[in-house]
């Protein structure tokens, strides 16, 4: 009797560890597919990012997607809008948003830092662009805003006001 006991207690034993190492295999697959995944999406958005925008005086630097992107939008990134023209365009007057507030995506959370003559940059194919803001206002959140075309390019920046609810924050700047 004792010889068939010692045999099942074997057997659950070793079913045990068999099932403890499918379980850690099917995890350690599970993992392995997921990295890649990860590269492959990296892969796909880094060809996507065409620039950056840096503003030292904030602590702020990220990159900028194609506008037809499906990573150029204010719920994932710092976005350009469709109505910009790119910098290397005549006159050109580059749209940017992002989220303000307290969200691990509210990279314009120190926006209402900035002062007139801050200096913001655009990495834009493999050239800077240096423009100084020259005025910053709040209007009112209607999905519009209001610019005064310079003859010089212009960079707009945007997000909700940090302060007044409606309101939306403007900084406009020219390129130096």
């Amino acid at each position: 009797m004792y010889y068939y006991k010692a045999k099942i207690y074997n057997i659950v034993i070793i079913g045990i560890y068999c099932i403890s190492c499918f379980i850690i295999f099917n995890n350690q697959q599970q993992k392995v597919t997921y990295t890649n995944t990860n590269v492959k999406n990296s892969i796909s958005t880094n060809s996507e990012i065409i620039g950056s925008i840096m503003i030292d005086k904030i602590n702020l630097k990220k990159p900028l997607y194609k506008i037809e992107s499906n990573h150029n939008k204010v719920d994932e990134n710092v976005t350009i809008l469709k109505s910009s023209t790119l910098p290397d365009q005549e006159q050109s007057i580059l749209i940017i948003a992002a989220h303000s507030g307290t969200s691990h995506i509210s990279y314009f959370e120190r926006l209402d830092e900035l002062t007139e003559n801050d200096i913001i940059k655009i990495h834009y194919q493999n050239k800077d662009y240096f423009y100084q803001v020259t005025s910053i206002w709040e209007e009112d959140k209607t999905g519009y805003i209001h610019i005064n075309k310079k003859k010089e390019k212009q960079l707009i920046l945007t997000t909700c006001s940090p302060k007044h609810e409606g309101k939306q924050l403007i900084v406009n700047s020219i390129l130096i």
